[in-house]
């Protein structure tokens, strides 16, 4: 899905922004479709220094979070690294399936209603946002779809301040729960998988058919509901998407976040659709990482972007 973006080269090494840390991290090959972790360090974050948000600041010392950046790089043996790929907390941005109607009659046109369509889903005007939109296949009736995310440029004025006052070039720059997709976007089959991305006021889900997306919700809610959401959510998806007779029936899970706990996700997926969905784990999704402290909670967003070095 992503072809338009692997096209450049891009840096074998990253850098994952979260509300309670950062970590900065460089890959290397181990084989066909497999990564280990070459360098990799993360530094937690002090509470309400960064707070992710689509429409307000995000950053409330940009000094502190520079001086705890540089640690992780540091930490990470990374200091001469000049060009990163970042993801972004996903509450930073807004992600879209948008669909634009038959019928439009050229491309200036389909530009205008595309803004337009951007505007009434990610709540804002379209010259206030940095909009990346990708082609993906057309719908049941053959309407054009357009897989979209949008961040506000004042929000991301806010991080790229900082990675310029280093020297960097961050060539990619995506949300948390788009990089952690990287992962499930390697079978060409029409085989269903779900990304479950935990956030500090819910989750994003993202479900997958072969590598394109066809579901994307963000889910607000409280911790104490977050398990009703899920069940909600395999629900729409048995009603609206499942085909018993189907062999690319909805089989595996990425569950990213240390407050979603793989055994209760697979008690309310065998509750919801009658069987249990396997939940992937890294070596599963081909990224090797050492034992010891490191997370693949932590790794996965960055880790998906370096991959795109290779590809």
């Amino acid at each position: 899905m992503f072809s338009v973006l692997t096209e450049p080269s891009y840096p074998k090494a990253a850098i994952g922004l979260e509300r309670e840390a950062v970590t900065a991290l460089s890959l290397q090959k181990e084989g066909r479709g497999q990564f280990g972790v070459r360098q990799a360090a993360t530094i937690e974050l002090p509470v309400n220094l960064l707070t992710p948000s689509f429409t307000e600041r995000n950053i409330s010392s940009p000094e502190q979070l520079q001086v705890l950046l540089e640690e992780a790089v540091s930490s990470a043996g990374l200091m001469n690294q000049k060009n990163w790929s970042v993801s972004l907390p996903s509450n930073t941005a807004r992600t879209a399936i948008l669909t634009l109607d038959n019928g439009t009659s050229g491309k200036g046109e389909s530009e205008e209603i595309l803004d337009w369509k951007a505007e009434q889903s990610f709540g804002a005007p379209a010259g206030e946002l940095r909009i990346t939109r990708h082609k993906i296949s057309n719908d049941g009736e053959g309407k054009s779809r357009y897989f979209a995310t949008a961040v506000k440029l004042s929000v991301i004025d806010e991080y790229e301040t900082i990675f310029e006052s280093f020297g960097w070039t961050a060539g990619l720059i995506l949300p948390r729960a788009v990089s952690e997709t990287t992962w499930l976007m390697r079978n060409e089959t029409p085989v269903d998988s779900l990304l479950l991305s935990s956030q500090n006021d819910g989750f994003t889900a993202m479900l997958l058919r072969g590598d394109e997306p066809a579901v994307v919700r963000s889910v607000t809610c409280a911790e104490n509901e977050r398990d009703d959401e899920i069940y909600r959510l395999l629900m729409f998806y048995n009603d609206r998407f499942a085909d018993p007779n189907s062999v690319g029936a909805l089989e595996t899970l990425l569950v990213i976040g240390k407050d979603l706990l793989p055994a209760k996700i697979k008690e309310i997926s065998n509750e919801a659709l009658g069987r249990t969905l396997r939940i992937l784990r890294a070596e599963d999704v081909g990224l090797n990482v050492p034992v010891g402290s490191l997370r693949f909670d932590d790794l996965a967003a960055p880790a998906g972007l370096a991959s795109y070095g290779w590809r």
